[in-house]
């Protein structure tokens, strides 16, 4: 935790105690001129200048308030602060016991590194008062002596009382760094992500980091689909998917983009990869209808033949071969589409001339691709043009080995072919 951050929180706690200080009633008209100056110093960030304002008003009047404002001034402007510590400790001796003075000199003393003077002062304030506020001020003066046990101690009864997240983060950091309590800072940022409908992505990245270190993939994973719940951001979709991937876990990857609808298209392209064709075939029309694209019209081919028990059902293959037809009216010349159309055609002996012009139509685009030279063997087969068809199907063996089992049943009866 760095000593801008402590700085930074000491500020904004202390600007809580000090907004409620009355005013001392004007005694002038330059009194009232002052204080616009300071205020709009203050407002434009100058506080170089807003601390001379306040010093002057306070030198004139003697009104406490002016002090605590010039004391404000010289903390945010990182300047005039031994002087400024000077001053409050003299008010401090002639009007004792001034709470708000307390809790002005701890910032102080830590900006000049004067930590054991700020434990002093804290120990004042928790005599003093157990509020929110002061517990706040008091755990950065053990924080910064390096008591971290302590400072947590106090940022603990504070989050008991108000469970902000701001507080929450300090004492994960903390458990995380200092105290050796990452598993238990895990566990207070999960019982805050439950207990709370809106969660702030704060509070989703100290966790993200806490798993990671933890090398707990499950609860990046869960921490995720927490996150994807609560703001649909298609960059945390994609971690999840890729969390599922290093599991190795296809069907909880399916199982989550079914239960939330997420990516039609990814569910698609996993029931593929996952040989649920039926699954698939039943997406085609919805994406279709969605991405108004042919290719979902020659996909619907293909899943049709590749769901059908029956590989030879003649109306089966007439649907097939109508979707193909008709993402190829629709302008769809994707070569992958133009070889599944002409290989049925050609397999399946319904129009072998036909099916070897279309696949010569998908080498025109992939002349080097093996699965395309084995479809247009395979039709030299089917003419018993035998020399063709081993000339080609030899090309594919020598590229691809044997390793694909349509290959090596096409090799070895295109072998016996005379």
């Amino acid at each position: 935790m760095s000593w801008n951050r402590i700085v930074l929180s000491l500020l904004v706690t202390f600007s809580l105690g000090t907004s409620v200080l009355d005013a001392t009633p004007l005694i002038s008209a330059q009194e009232d001129e002052l204080i616009v100056r300071g205020i709009l110093y203050d407002a434009y960030k100058s506080y170089d200048n807003s601390y001379q304002v306040y010093k002057k008003l306070f030198d004139e009047t003697g009104a406490e308030v002016y002090l605590y404002k010039e004391a404000t001034s010289a903390l945010m402007a990182r300047k005039y602060i031994s002087e400024t510590i000077d001053r409050l400790k003299i008010w401090d001796t002639q009007h004792p016991n001034k709470i708000a003075l307390h809790r002005l000199l701890i910032p102080l003393y830590l900006t000049v590194q004067q930590v054991d003077n700020a434990k002093k002062e804290a120990e004042f304030l928790l005599e003093q008062s157990s509020s929110p506020m002061d517990l706040d001020l008091a755990s950065n003066s053990f924080l910064y002596a390096g008591e971290y046990k302590r400072a947590l101690s106090l940022l603990e009864k504070i989050y008991a009382t108000v469970p902000r997240e701001s507080v929450l983060l300090r004492m994960v950091e903390l458990m995380d760094e200092f105290t050796g309590e990452r598993k238990k800072a895990i566990q207070l940022l999960e019982t805050h992500r439950r207990m709370n409908v809106v969660v702030s992505n704060d509070v989703y990245g100290a966790l993200l980091l806490m798993y990671q270190k933890e090398k707990d993939v499950d609860g990046i994973l869960e921490t995720y689909k927490a996150m994807y719940k609560q703001d649909k951001n298609p960059a945390y979709l994609s971690k999840i998917i890729l969390a599922y991937g290093y599991k190795h876990d296809m069907d909880g990857a399916i199982s989550f983009l079914e239960r939330n609808h997420a990516d039609d298209i990814l569910l698609y392209q996993l029931y593929r990869e996952k040989k649920e064709f039926s699954k698939a075939l039943s997406l085609t029309d919805k994406l279709y209808k969605k991405e108004k694209d042919s290719k979902w019209i020659a996909e619907k081919g293909v899943m049709i033949f590749e769901s059908a028990t029956n590989k030879n059902d003649k109306k089966m293959i007439k649907d097939v071969l109508t979707q193909f037809e008709k993402a190829i009216a629709l302008g769809n010349d994707d070569s992958i589409y133009l070889n599944y159309y002409g290989y049925t055609l050609i397999d399946k002996n319904v129009d072998i001339q036909k099916g070897m012009k279309i696949i010569q139509d998908a080498l025109v685009q992939q002349p080097d691709n093996t699965y395309y030279l084995d479809s247009l063997a395979w039709g030299y087969y089917k003419e018993r043009k035998c020399t063709k068809a081993y000339e080609l199907m030899k090309r594919v063996v020598d590229e691809e080995g044997l390793k694909e089992k349509e290959i090596v049943a096409h090799w070895n009866v295109i072998k016996q072919c005379k």
